[in-house]
C-alpha cells in the first residue's frame, strides 16, 4: 500500500468520525440543555433523537406515495418538522411529567426512563418492531472526490453542515435573545431570577422543549447515516451524557469540544480494532480524564 493510499484511507476514516461527531454534537447540545442547564437527567432524550428520524420516515412514504415531484424537497422541510414534533412532545412531556419533579434528579432518571420504555412500544405499535430508512433525494447520494481514490459522502458533508448550524443557532440564542438571557439567569440564581420577574418555570418548559427538538433534528440527521428502529435513540443515549459530562455539563463549548474528540478516538481505534474494544478504549479515556478533572474539560462558574 503506498503513502498516498494510506493517507486516503486515513482521511476517509477521520470523515466518517465526523459524521459521528455531527451526530453526537446535535444529541449533546439537546442534552446539555436539559441536563447541564436545567439538572433533569433525561434518560427519554434518545427517544426524541427517533421521533425526528421517524417523521423524516414518514415524510418520505407520504411524498414517494402521493407527491413523488416532491422529493427532491422534502428532506429540508421534514427536519423543520422533525424540530416541531420533538419539540411539541418534550413541551408536554415537561408539562405533565417533568415539572412535578425539578430538585429531585433520581426521580427524573426513573421518570424519563419509563417515558423512554413507553415511546419504545409505541414506535413498535405504529412503526413497527423493524428498522427502515427513508428514501432520501438524489442530491444527497454519491460522493465528492477532491483527488483520486478519496470520496467523501454528500450526506455525510450535509450532516456536519447542519450540526455546525444548529450549533450557531443554539449559542447564537443562548448568548444574544430573550430566552438565552433567562437560562443563564436561572442557572446563575435561580431565587434572584425569579425575584426580578423572571418566569422560571416557562422558561423551563420552554428550554426543555428546545432540548427536545435539536434531538429531533439528529434524529433527521441520522437518517442519512443509518436504519432507524424502535431502540435506535437509545443505543446514542450514553455517548450523549459522556459528551455532556466529559465537556462539562453546563458548557456547550465543552459540548462541541468532546464530542468532536470522543468521536475521532472512537472512529480512529475502530480501524484499528473492533468496535466493542474501541469503545472500551474510549470509555477509558474518558474515566481516566474525569478523575483528573471531574468538572469536565471546561467547567462553568456557576454561583449556588
Amino acid at each position: 500500500m503506498t503513502f498516498s493510499e494510506m493517507m486516503n484511507i486515513g482521511l476517509m476514516q477521520g470523515f466518517a468520525g465526523l459524521s459521528l461527531f455531527a451526530v453526537l454534537l446535535l444529541m449533546g447540545l439537546g442534552l446539555a440543555i436539559i441536563f447541564g442547564q436545567m439538572g433533569v437527567i433525561n434518560m427519554a432524550h434518545g427517544e426524541f433523537m427517533t421521533i425526528g428520524a421517524y417523521t423524516v420516515f414518514m415524510a418520505s412514504t407520504l411524498v414517494e406515495a402521493h407527491a413523488p415531484a416532491w422529493m427532491p424537497y422534502y428532506f429540508p422541510l421534514s427536519i423543520v418538522a422533525a424540530f416541531v414534533f420533538a419539540f411539541v412532545l418534550g413541551w408536554l412531556a415537561e408539562w405533565a411529567l417533568i415539572r412535578h419533579l425539578y430538585k429531585r434528579p433520581l426521580d427524573t432518571l426513573l421518570a424519563t426512563w419509563g417515558l423512554s420504555l413507553g415511546l419504545q412500544q409505541v414506535f413498535r405499535s405504529v412503526i413497527g418492531p423493524k428498522e427502515v430508512s427513508p428514501t432520501l433525494p438524489d442530491w444527497l447520494m454519491g460522493s465528492w472526490s477532491p483527488s483520486e481514490g478519496l470520496d467523501i459522502p454528500i450526506n455525510g458533508l450535509f450532516v456536519l453542515a447542519l450540526a455546525l448550524l444548529v450549533t450557531a443557532g443554539v449559542l447564537i440564542a443562548l448568548y444574544r435573545s430573550r430566552w438565552g438571557l433567562r437560562v443563564r439567569a436561572t442557572v446563575s440564581n435561580r431565587v434572584m431570577a425569579n425575584a426580578i420577574g423572571i418566569n422560571t418555570k416557562k422558561t423551563d418548559r420552554l428550554t426543555f422543549a428546545i432540548g427536545c427538538g435539536v434531538a429531533g433534528i439528529a434524529g433527521a440527521a441520522f437518517t442519512t447515516i443509518g436504519s432507524t428502529g424502535p431502540t435506535s435513540g437509545s443505543l446514542y443515549i450514553v455517548d450523549s451524557f459522556l459528551v455532556v459530562t466529559f465537556g462539562g455539563a453546563a458548557s456547550l463549548l465543552g459540548t462541541v469540544a468532546s464530542a468532536f474528540g470522543i468521536a475521532q478516538v472512537q472512529s480512529i481505534t475502530e480501524f484499528f480494532l473492533s468496535g466493542s474494544m474501541a469503545k472500551v478504549l474510549t470509555l477509558s479515556f474518558i474515566v481516566v480524564v474525569l478523575m483528573l478533572r471531574p468538572q469536565g474539560l471546561f467547567a462553568s462558574k456557576v454561583r449556588r
